[in-house]
């Protein structure tokens, strides 16, 4: 019985067996007793951490016996794990070399949150997206048998991930190249099956016995001169596995499948695994876990508890004389400005309907479901759906709201080009964690979606700087007759004063924030304070442009014909960003000039706190000025105009 705990540690818990544990080879050695004292040790070990650091770990503590399990059977890194997601790859990441690392995850410089190639030769492929798992161990079994190499391959997938229709073209291939690869399908409980008991448990080690296998294999010799009898005997087995667990979809796509399997039995997985080793071809090992197992709050709550922000310790001593707090109002995030515009729009308008691919809680859609849960739709983790879903509900005069991740949409651009551009339909693209992310590194980045959007035709493209310009350009965006896209960060913004009224912005159309003398700042998104402090120092004007598409093309020409340089400021790639649009037009009007884009560069940025890497890519005020200032050297204009 694995421990449970009701409390994050504060100090460092006693790990006796886990310390001695730098590598599975090490794990290897461990006797039956010691690998169930690792199990608890490690989540121990964990809890710890991340209340140290932060992040995700209610799916690495459910998936604990299984990492175990796992780097015990098989010989890693010679065999390949291939997690998917990332989420619940603390335990792995413990257990092959990086346990004294583990108090720098997510920060700058230290462990990544997610399995990275370039961190650990056990991190057999990087990954931060869903669905990806199955595809990449594929092409490692087939990669290998090409190469002549003897080695087993596990993919490890979320019941989630499983909604994702790559999964299922990576699961039809697979049968159809027959190559020795062990999908490991993780139920949480969270989305698709419940477990049928011991009866599932008594057949599922029946059919992964050697005895029965083997039974299996010489029987289908035999059987293929009376396919009719072929046929009776696959029937009866389907019947069977019907009975106790959902093996038959699994069965026609090709799989042998074997569960449903208690996730948390050790020794039970232990046998199982060894048993899976030695069958050829591909095999699906369907298991039920608990997310958040050995930790009482996130075992009751899995959804609050995915994830963990640091603990901050109390202070040592308490003041003798109490001060009166300075109360501040709250800024709210942009993903409550978003929720609460789609459920005034709602409201107002019977036609709206809120779509999103597994991303409602994050979106800030948990009141929007709540009050209008028939205009409601989580497709779940399936952007290609979700946005193709959107054009239909458009054709026939619904007006679809696709809340999304910047780095998520990525995945559906061709349905974005093809089924809502080309069409021109009406969906507007909300588009949330534009920019750089903090802790969750450049998987998660959404880095390039003005690059990617703005060379589609049709397509109305906008970057709100403050949290009334969000709510404003929403709704400009839900108004106009076509595709639109708002783009906004995580987190919070510089506090505005949020206007009850909604009013539609004039499409295309920036607005000067400030007047200076010799150079111009002309900024996308919510740099818009970086720009400002940096403008001050300068003396320089600032314009907040607000669309990249369409560009105001008017404002430019005043800018370009008042200034000496034009300084384009964005948090997306420069290749082909919002910067790019503006030398593009001045190419096209024959206006010769120096112009100075500052964004992204073009490399990925790891994760670190959010501000850190704005410091380290140059966007916060500071690298701004100095970006600045080097130009108007080079230029051989002096650095501060005359106030």
């Amino acid at each position: 019985m694995a421990k449970t705990f009701t409390d994050i540690p504060l100090s460092r818990p006693d790990t006796p067996l886990l310390d001695r544990i730098n590598s599975p080879a090490d794990l290897r050695q461990l006797n039956d007793e010691e690998l169930l004292t690792v199990t608890d040790e490690l989540r121990a070990f964990m809890l710890y951490c991340v209340g140290k650091t932060g992040g995700h770990f209610g799916a690495g503590l459910g998936v604990t016996e299984l990492t175990v399990a796992l780097h015990y059977v098989f010989n890693t890194p010679q065999d390949r794990l291939v997690w998917d997601v990332g989420h619940q790859t603390y335990p792995h990441k413990i257990l092959t070399g990086r346990r004294e690392q583990m108090l720098s995850m997510r920060q700058k410089d230290g462990l990544s949150g997610f399995p990275k190639r370039t961190e650990s030769e056990y991190d057999t492929f990087g990954v931060g997206h869903s669905s990806t798992s199955i595809s990449a161990a594929l092409g490692m079994a087939m990669a290998s048998t090409q190469m002549g190499e003897e080695r087993r391959t596990v993919a490890i997938m979320g019941d989630g991930a499983m909604t994702a229709g790559m999964a299922f073209e990576a699961i039809n291939h697979a049968a159809h190249v027959d190559k020795n690869l062990l999908v490991v399908l993780n139920d949480n409980q969270m989305s698709i099956s419940r477990n049928s008991g011991g009866l599932s448990t008594y057949f599922a080690k029946l059919w992964s016995s050697k005895f029965y296998t083997n039974l299996r294999e010489s029987g289908k010799k035999a059987l293929r001169s009376m396919p009719q009898a072929k046929n009776f005997v696959r029937r009866t087995e389907e019947y069977m596995k019907s009975m106790v667990s959902p093996a038959t979809i699994f069965e026609e796509l090709g799989f042998y499948y074997i569960g449903l399997i208690d996730g948390h039995d050790l020794p039970m997985l232990v046998e199982i695994l060894n048993k899976l080793k030695n069958i050829d071809g591909p095999v699906l090992l369907h298991i039920i876990t608990h997310k958040g197992k050995g930790f009482e709050p996130a075992e009751n709550d899995p959804v609050g508890y995915h994830a963990l922000n640091k603990i901050e310790p109390k202070p040592a001593v308490q003041p003798a004389v109490a001060q009166p707090a300075v109360v501040k109002p709250a800024k709210p995030k942009y993903q409550k400005v978003f929720g609460d515009w789609l459920c005034d729009m709602a409201e107002k308008d019977p036609r709206l309907v809120g779509i999103t691919p597994a991303m409602g809680e994050g979106s800030g859609m948990a009141e929007f479901a709540e009050r209008f849960p028939d205009r409601y739709e989580d497709v779940a983790i399936a952007e290609q759906h979700a946005v193709t879903l959107a054009a239909g509900m458009a054709c026939e005069g619904a007006k679809p709201v696709v809340a999304i991740y910047s780095t998520f949409l990525q995945r559906g651009y061709d349905q974005l080009i093809h089924d809502v551009a080309l069409q021109n339909l009406d969906v507007l693209f909300a588009m949330d964690r534009a920019g750089l992310v903090g802790e969750d590194g450049a998987t998660h980045a959404g880095a390039y979606d003005i690059s990617f959007l703005r060379c589609v035709p049709n397509m109305l493209v906008m970057t709100p700087s403050d949290e009334n310009e969000t709510r404003q350009l929403l709704y400009t965006g839900f108004v106009h007759q076509g595709p639109a896209a708002v783009r906004y960060p995580r987190g919070t913004g510089p506090g505005a004063i949020i206007e009850k009224t909604m009013t539609a912005l004039p499409v295309g159309q920036g607005v000067v924030r400030r007047t200076g003398n010799q150079l111009a700042i002309l900024n996308f998104g919510t740099t818009l304070a970086a720009a400002l402090e940096a403008a001050e120092q300068l003396n320089a004007t600032v314009a907040d442009m607000r669309f990249v598409k369409p560009i105001d093309q008017q404002l430019i020409r005043e800018l370009a014909a008042e200034h000496q340089l034009l300084v384009t400021v964005e948090e997306n790639s420069v290749a082909g960003g919002a910067g790019a649009a503006v030398s593009e037009f001045l190419a096209e009007e024959g206006i010769v000039m120096p112009v100075l884009h500052i964004g992204l560069p073009d490399r990925f940025v790891d994760h670190a706190s959010h501000s850190e890497q704005l410091q380290d890519v140059g966007l916060d005020s500071a690298g701004i000025l100095r970006r600045i200032e080097q130009r108007l050297d080079i230029l051989q204009l002096p650095t501060k105009a005359a106030q």
